[in-house]
């Protein structure tokens, strides 16, 4: 079944009922148009329900048109789970949990949501996010551990000092000096070639893929040869040499170099991408003039420092804000995140441009993004699906499922079990989310698909659950050793709780929940067999739960 098919004439025929996306392109020239079949429902009832803020009306408003039930909010223990493993990246305490859910406050989710963004694990998160952006790993290009710790810290830095994600991107873009002194200048040293080095600026900074237009114009998107080779001529002129040690890099502006086009090798001038956006030329006398003047010694990339993190650059914000949006509600506006163009449009744009625009309005103030994402209704539906929307995957009508990533998945393993990580360079109970190097891994990060920072893709980050996983949590030394090494089931049984105590315990520490009573009857059934103690019974059902799909995924 599809939503509509065009025949040669370029008529369009509605089919099923969805989405379609159809384009058309002629020489340099393409446009694109989103098609919405609408099924007749003419008795469909929107719910009369509160909006926690606009993200809810724009995604209501949605739902409205294409005749969607969205579903209900989760369930306390739902959210309390679901904003810690998201937001700081851990499990609620059982007493947090219990202190929540007997909480009648109206706005505690709100105040929780503060909370946790103001917790030193939330600044860690995103800095794990950002060091995958920006490649963080020492095999790359004679980058070596120092180097790496460094640009992870000033990275953390950033965070901790809520500096605005504008003024990190131009310091980035802008840096000048030792990679030692200046640990932002790394950016010029993860990759040193001029055409790589662009289009890791455009993905990461504009969630664009230009890559194909280096060889011809971009099949499905505006983007031609000329924009591309223009585009990277703002770097051509990045220099370095080494420092007095020589694991450090000096970056500086040569003031010389371009970029030749391969069709007819022609000097292409340095413009910023998009066909409105400010150009720098050379005027009547000679002089480099633009919109976004060159400053600091006729330096280009600081005018396009400047260009890509100002409200003159459509792309910007609204990229940050997807990116966001897509580590909370399990998908992008925009997916993948990094692939923005004419023929991937996004589910939402009125949404993805509002989120943009208060985000630039907030003077990209990242804990403010986060705040309105987690209290709106959209973020805290349930993933119980309405008769209307058990299909449907991008219109934020129910919550989705997602499996737990590899750093969190591991530490939330050994926070449960109390025991502790060990990592290369870092001390003895570090978090897996603290790890500083992408070239650093274990055999549980890499079966669960830690990226390997090799590129900028988002693709490097596996979420999809497999078979190797499965055998490795049923099989695998990790769950099992930290079970029997943790000895969490026999200390309670030591402080005196009983059988029953023990699987609450569990459960809450697990899934911030108590089990139904039906699942407790179940499992007290096992207690007290023939031949086997309190302990290796519980302890069986310990590995069991954190085996669980409800334990390895967010819901």
């Amino acid at each position: 079944d599809v939503t509509t098919t065009v025949d040669g004439k370029g008529m369009m025929t509605a089919g099923t009922r969805g989405e379609a996306f159809v384009m058309a392109r002629f020489d340099q020239i393409t446009v694109g148009t989103q098609v919405l079949v609408i099924p007749e429902m003419p008795d469909f009832k929107f719910p009369n329900e509160p909006e926690a803020n606009y993200i809810d009306t724009l995604v209501h408003n949605k739902l409205k048109k294409i005749r969607i039930t969205p579903s209900e909010v989760c369930d306390d223990n739902t959210f309390i789970r679901r904003t810690y493993l998201d937001i700081i990246g851990v499990l609620p305490a059982p007493e947090a949990v219990k202190m929540f859910v007997a909480d009648k406050s109206p706005d505690k989710r709100s105040k929780l949501v503060d909370d946790l963004i103001a917790r030193p694990e939330f600044v860690r998160m995103w800095v794990m996010k950002w060091a995958e952006l920006l490649q963080i790993r020492t095999q790359n290009n004679q980058f070596y551990y120092k180097n790496a710790v460094l640009y992870f810290e000033w990275l953390r830095e950033q965070f901790e000092q809520d500096q605005p994600m504008d003024k990190i991107v131009q310091e980035l873009l802008g840096a000048r000096g030792g990679t030692f002194s200046n640990p932002a200048g790394n950016f010029y040293q993860v990759e040193r070639d001029t055409l790589k080095l662009t289009e890791n600026a455009a993905q990461i900074f504009m969630g664009m893929r230009i890559q194909c237009a280096q060889c011809h114009n971009h099949p499905f998107d505006r983007w031609t040869m000329d924009d591309y080779y223009s585009f990277a001529s703002l770097f051509a002129q990045v220099g370095r040499k080494t420092g007095e040690d020589n694991r450090e890099t000096i970056i500086y502006n040569r003031g010389s170099g371009g970029v030749r086009h391969i069709v007819g090798n022609r000097d292409m001038p340095p413009k910023f991408l998009g066909a409105d956006g400010p150009e720098i030329r050379k005027d009547a006398n000679g002089k480099m003039v633009s919109g976004f003047p060159l400053k600091d010694g006729g330096d280009r990339r600081v005018a396009l420092a400047e260009w890509l993190a100002s409200p003159q650059n459509p792309y910007f914000a609204k990229n940050m804000a997807n990116i966001v949006w897509s580590h909370f509600l399990g998908q992008g506006i925009v997916e993948p995140v990094d692939d923005v163009r004419i023929s991937n449009p996004p589910s939402n744009p009125e949404l993805l441009d509002e989120l943009g625009k208060r985000f630039q309005e907030s003077g990209y103030n990242f804990k403010q993004l986060v705040r309105e994402i987690c209290n709106s209704r959209a973020y805290q539906r349930s993933v119980q699906s309405t008769e209307s929307n058990q299909s449907d995957t991008r219109n934020f009508a129910k919550s989705t499922i997602r499996r737990v990533r590899a750093e969190v998945l591991l530490d939330i393993i050994s926070q449960v079990t109390d025991t502790q990580n060990k990592f290369r360079g870092l001390p003895v109970g570090s978090s897996a989310v603290e790890i500083v190097d992408g070239g650093t891994s274990t055999f549980f990060l890499t079966t669960f698909g830690r990226a390997t920072r090799t590129t900028v893709c988002s693709c490097e980050v596996a979420l999809e659950p497999n078979l190797s996983q499965a055998l490795h949590l049923l099989n695998g030394d990790t769950v099992n050793t930290k079970c029997s090494q943790g000895g969490v089931v026999r200390k309670l049984l030591q402080a005196g709780k009983s059988p029953e105590d023990v699987i609450d315990e569990l459960y809450i520490r697990c899934l911030a929940r108590k089990p139904t009573e039906t699942e407790k009857t179940k499992l007290m059934a096992f207690v007290g067999e023939e031949g086997r103690t309190d302990e290796e019974v519980l302890n069986d059902l310990f590995w069991a739960v954190l085996n669980s799909k409800e334990f390895i995924f967010n819901h």
